[in-house]
């Protein structure tokens, strides 16, 4: 990962404490992939699939840890912690720290992670798992991120219920902001073409509402003093009573 105001990147992975420019990071799996982008982002889906709704004591858990969305590349990342139990499979603990998970390699957005609980007693347990999609370029630019936070409840035996997939973010892509300042036509899904075309349609039916409107007023109307000699006759004959 890339820390802003610095300018190594951490491809082996990174968590624990860490610097952020002027201010420190407490946990980088608890308070995000900053050094990729001040906010998490839609445009990545946290998805960790394999999870049980409670925990027993002394249990193995696998789960699959997936990253989707984000630039069209396989690279990124992830950092994970648990407030109890310990972490292994893909990717290494942090510091030797067991409750910590973080990928080894940004060749890839798939994970596999068993999670082993602790012994009775722990009652709530907390999960915190941040990761990231990065395009492979110098800095932070065009890279996103974001976090996946949950808890588990204690439970003396496994209830039965099985597994679950929790999901973070809706992989909306965030369109880009333009040079300028606004944001390009093309980005919003809408072509050049399609665009005047659109706008040419809809001065149509405002060109077809104002005839029809034109028709109505001076066509059809017996008050108009510019009617044609038989519409005026009609007039007459209908007032007449003749048939």
């Amino acid at each position: 990962m890339l820390l802003p105001g610095l300018v190594n990147a951490y491809p082996e992975g990174i968590g624990g404490e860490q610097q952020n420019g002027s201010e420190t990071i407490d946990d980088v799996a608890k308070e995000g992939c900053l050094c990729h982008g001040a906010e998490p982002s839609n445009s990545v889906m946290i998805l960790l699939v394999g999870v049980p709704h409670t925990w027993s004591p002394e249990q193995t858990y696998n789960m699959r840890l997936e990253i989707v969305g984000g630039p069209a590349t396989d690279m990124g990342g992830f950092s994970a912690r648990v407030s109890a139990g310990e972490f292994s499979g893909d990717g290494q603990a942090w510091e030797e720290d067991p409750m910590t998970r973080t990928h080894v390699s940004s060749s890839s957005r798939i994970f596999e992670i068993t999670w082993t609980s602790p012994s009775a007693g722990a009652e709530h347990i907390d999960f915190w798992i941040s990761g990231n999609a990065v395009n492979g370029a110098d800095g932070p630019a065009g890279d996103y991120w974001n976090q996946l936070v949950f808890n588990l409840v204690e439970v003396a035996a496994d209830d039965g219920r099985g597994t679950r997939t929790l999901i973070a973010g809706s992989g909306t892509p965030e369109a880009p902001e333009a040079e300028s300042g606004e944001i390009d036509l093309h980005t919003m899904g809408a072509q050049f073409r399609a665009h005047w075309l659109g706008l040419l349609g809809f001065g149509a039916v405002i060109a077809v509402i104002v005839f029809c409107g034109l028709l109505l007023r001076y066509g059809f109307s017996t008050s108009y003093k510019g009617r044609s000699n038989l519409l005026r006759l009609r007039y007459k004959v209908n007032r007449r009573g003749d048939q």
